[in-house]
């Protein structure tokens, strides 16, 4: 009967161990993947001032209104960052629904090649899912040779949808704001 007691011990054993085995690289997955799943929340919501990616064609189905709104920008850099990043024009002013292309410049500072990768946001937090972005140099990394300066153009829209948002039709001034971060890890 003892021989009996332990094989189902051992078997009771072998199911916790394998529940616990399963579970951990469950939430080691879950790990992982909650960043790119985070980003994708945010930019399908605007949650976190996410602005959203628009196609060509989307862009070319809205129609400019003759509301305006304020489009102030905003360029850092991270620390570890060797760069001048600045935007060419503080401000703009944009009908709704219209087209508008603004530029950053950008300049490697070291005496070596850096890569970085802007990441972006858009205050206030409410205007976010109507802050469409159709083209970014935000989009891919960027190289800079030493000493190189570049011009880095975004092509944006605001959803004249903004004006039907409780929430978010008083807003007066969005904020398009960059932070360019070393990928290569190696800032000078």
């Amino acid at each position: 009967m003892s021989g009996q007691g332990s094989d189902t011990a051992r078997r009771n054993n072998r199911k916790v161990g394998f529940m616990a085995f399963t579970l951990a690289v469950g939430m080691l997955g879950l790990g992982y993947a909650s960043v790119p799943l985070y980003r994708m929340f945010c930019q399908v919501t605007g949650f976190g001032g996410t602005p959203q990616i628009a196609s060509e064609a989307k862009a070319a189905a809205v129609n400019a209104t003759g509301e305006t709104i304020s489009v102030r920008f905003d360029g850092n850099i991270a620390p570890d960052v060797p760069w001048n990043f600045k935007p060419e024009q503080v401000t703009e002013t944009a009908r709704l629904g219209e087209r508008k292309i603004a530029f950053f410049i950008a300049r490697n500072n070291s005496d070596k090649p850096v890569t970085g990768q802007a990441s972006y946001n858009v205050e206030p937090e409410q205007a976010a899912p109507y802050f469409n972005k159709i083209q970014c140099f935000c989009f891919t990394e960027q190289t800079l040779q030493p000493g190189e300066e570049v011009r880095m153009p975004v092509t944006y829209y605001v959803d004249p949808a903004i004006l039907k948002d409780e929430n978010a039709k008083d807003v007066e001034q969005i904020t398009l704001s960059y932070t360019f971060h070393n990928l290569d890890g190696k800032g000078s």
